[in-house]
């Protein structure tokens, strides 16, 4: 196994791939607020990397799914306020996220240093 191939960097970049997908479906779901019989949709990753990891792997695929959210007399169902929470909360993952494979870099950086 490769230095890149462990499961905490698989990991990490399977869950910024999720983060950042949601981070575009939230952007799609904000874009059509106003459109007529449009329904959001919601990005799901967690549980899947939770079990990748505990299984050794770290890859999981972040999948996507209608909400079930009720609708509003249009038919859309887009939540402006839910979106808008859940876009700080995703925007604020994904910083750690890249936080956290940036700390593993300088760490392989400063290795091959003193080396």
């Amino acid at each position: 196994m490769g230095l890149f191939d462990s499961v905490s960097s698989v990991a990490l970049n399977s869950a910024l791939d999720g983060l950042a997908l949601r981070q575009r479906v939230i952007a799609d779901n904000v874009a059509n607020i106003n459109t007529p019989d449009f329904h959001a949709k919601k990005v799901e990753f967690e549980d899947a990397l939770k079990k990748a990891v505990g299984h050794g792997s770290g890859a999981a695929a972040a999948t996507t799914a209608r909400s079930l959210e009720p609708t509003r007399e249009d038919g859309n169902n887009v939540n402006l306020d839910e979106e808008t929470l859940l876009n700080v909360d995703t925007n604020l993952r994904y910083q750690l996220a890249t936080q956290a494979v940036s700390g593993q870099f300088s760490t392989i950086r400063a290795a091959m240093r003193t080396s």
